[in-house]
């Protein structure tokens, strides 16, 4: 499996599952690819690398759309994409009117996504001003900006602890709904390596639900592991599984997608000029879990 960032506890449930030798016990033998800033998940499917990835749907619906890449996403890991506003509480920003006469740390590769969320809640992007932001919130913090584009279950704790209040709020409970990282294959693994689908499936539906039983059971354990060199305590780790259990869980179960949740990712999508339809989702391999 092709991650889509460093080892940190966004990947925390297969770190379990494979400590706690679930894929070994479904028969499967898994290997972990860790990602990074520049990694593109996709192109280990298309290299052969990996058989499956875990990525953004916008990045992987665009290269089915421009590329004719052979992919399909069969479920996601977030049923709420973690990506979100994050300020200091002192700024006063707490909703996308909030914005206007700012100044955001946005990265180039959310622009697009920024500039929607802002459409859809009637706030002209030209109102706010846009700087690039490069994953650290060194600026924020010393007041260079008045807000930041990341993941809501990580930066508010550096946050805290610098001894400021963070304040936040996703983009997807604003109306950019799109999930992150979708679980997305090729056809060609899809219809040949089926039964391996629903293995890994399995086994990583139960890794998550060991680290989400207690979010703070298993940072320890991977400090020396699985964390080791991301310059995180288990303190910032254990954070960031507390925040993101929420976002994960679903009463259909781990890595669940519905209906609506296909439907309203294509309308999401269409706001960015990126054409998804249904045929790029294939629910299958959920149903039969």
């Amino acid at each position: 499996m092709q991650s889509s960032w460093i080892n940190d506890a966004e990947f925390s449930g297969y770190f379990a599952a494979m400590d706690e030798g679930l894929y070994e016990a479904e028969g499967i033998s898994f290997e972990y690819l860790s990602g990074g800033p520049s990694v593109i998940p996709e192109s280990s499917l298309l290299s052969g690398a990996a058989d499956v990835a875990l990525t953004t749907p916008d990045t992987t619906i665009n290269a089915i759309v421009d590329q004719g890449a052979d992919f399909v996403i069969i479920g996601t890991q977030y049923q709420r994409n973690p990506l979100g506003v994050v300020s200091l509480a002192s700024s006063g920003i707490d909703e996308p009117a909030d914005l206007v006469g700012k100044t955001i740390a946005v990265p180039d590769v959310n622009r697009l996504a920024f500039d929607a969320m802002l459409t859809i809640n009637d706030v002209d992007p030209a109102s706010v001003t846009v700087v690039p932001y490069a994953y650290d919130p060194t600026p924020l913090l010393q007041g260079e900006v008045d807000a930041t584009i990341d993941f809501v279950t990580n930066v508010p704790y550096t946050i805290e602890q610098a001894g400021e209040e963070p304040s936040s709020f996703l983009l997807y409970d604003v109306g950019y709904k799109i999930p992150n990282d979708t679980v997305v294959v090729t056809r060609d693994t899809l219809e040949n390596k089926r039964e391996e689908l629903l293995a890994w499936l399995r086994a990583s539906r139960g890794g998550w639900e060991k680290v989400l039983e207690d979010p703070a059971a298993y940072p320890p354990k991977f400090a020396d592991t699985w964390f080791r060199g991301t310059g995180r305590t288990v303190e910032n780790e254990t954070y960031f599984n507390t925040a993101q259990k929420p976002l994960i869980e679903s009463e259909s179960g781990i890595f669940a997608l519905t209906d609506q949740q296909v439907q309203d990712t294509i309308d999401t999508l269409a706001l960015i000029g990126i054409q998804a339809d249904k045929d790029m989702f294939d629910l299958s391999l959920l149903d039969e879990l």
